[in-house]
């Protein structure tokens, strides 16, 4: 256990060295970061997910349009919610799939920003620790992977998790899948400790917008559905610590469920390449404000006291908005 946690001491420090990138002491004992915001007060922010495909499946018309939006909004950082890279993640950091599916796809301007990545399923049928090699920073300075930190604002705290461990049938029902998990094992131990470290940080949080972004579904009514895993030992965190919203990719799709119990939106950014059509669950119209079972991505915009979500197609088309201020709800 020491030899593993000074091998993630080491590898946090190189990504600090290579990157720039301003760490903070947390009593959580989870990575944490500091990002700018505009000097009005906002930060603006692009999120997709499950895009890695060399371009295929609309990926790389996907991100010509991230581009030309993110050319209006000035987006201060781009957040991946993973499934990086398909079908099996990287073979290594000198795998060419990293350039042929992030560096050469994401080439507009707007999109030369800081990009805070989380791991997908298949992101760990690879190398998985490739991805968090700081190597690869070093090869495009915007890449920024980690399995679970913290991000800290002046307006909102993002706090990134590693989902795929929790999930049963990758480790019991694997299937012909094979998964890296290096840095993961005992798994019950990685959980516990994942759970408890982030307890401990949304309780320290003075933010007024807490943000947590992982790569499964909690809510879904598309092809993947509810993660059963993460209903039973996530979500139950998030609701005690009055969690604003869950961001999440896994289902092809995007996606805005409501609660009918607590305040917490279950947002879904897993457009970003191939979508799966027609997979669609009954859900209570209700809750189900948004379901698009084709490409795109989302977008935030926050400010103290304000958040402003859309979603946007293929062809820059807006799907579906919704904001809240805190005191009281907005659709």
């Amino acid at each position: 256990m020491a030899s593993k946690n000074l091998q993630n001491i080491i590898l946090l420090y190189k990504i600090i060295l290579i990157c720039g990138l301003c760490l903070v002491y947390s009593k959580a004992e989870l990575p944490r970061f500091e990002h700018p915001i505009k000097p009005d007060g906002s930060l603006s922010i692009l999120v997709v997910g499950d895009w890695g495909r060399r371009g295929a499946y609309n990926q790389t018309e996907v991100a010509a349009q991230m581009a030309k939006i993110g050319g209006q909004m000035d987006p201060d950082f781009i957040i991946s919610t993973g499934d990086n890279f398909y079908e099996d993640g990287l073979t290594g950091i000198e795998d060419p799939a990293f350039e042929e599916s992030f560096s050469n796809i994401y080439l507009g301007p707007s999109l030369q920003k800081q990009w805070y990545s989380v791991l997908g399923n298949h992101d760990y049928r690879g190398d998985v620790l490739a991805q968090l090699d700081p190597i690869l920073r070093q090869k495009d300075s915007k890449w920024l992977c980690l399995r679970s930190f913290i991000l800290n604002t002046d307006v909102a705290e993002f706090f990134f998790i590693d989902t795929t461990p929790f999930v049963d049938k990758y480790f019991f029902r694997p299937e012909d899948d094979k998964y890296d998990w290096r840095g993961v094992l005992p798994r019950e131990e990685y959980l516990s400790n994942q759970l408890k470290h982030l307890d401990t940080a949304l309780k320290e949080s003075s933010s007024n917008w807490k943000i947590v972004v992982g790569h499964h579904t909690l809510k879904s009514a598309g092809d993947h559905g509810i993660t059963v895993e993460l209903e039973e030992r996530l979500l139950p965190v998030l609701q005690e610590n009055n969690v604003d919203l869950y961001v999440n990719g896994h289902d092809h799709c995007l996606e805005h469920i409501s609660s009918p119990d607590s305040p917490l939106q279950f947002l879904t950014s897993g457009g970003g390449s191939k979508a799966w059509r027609g997979n669609v669950r009954p859900w209570s119209p209700e809750e189900l404000k948004l379901y698009y079972d084709g490409q795109g991505f989302m977008t935030m915009k926050l400010t103290k006291y304000d958040v402003y979500i859309q979603f946007y197609d293929i062809v820059g088309d807006i799907l579906h908005q919704w904001s809240r201020s805190k005191g009281f709800y907005s659709t």
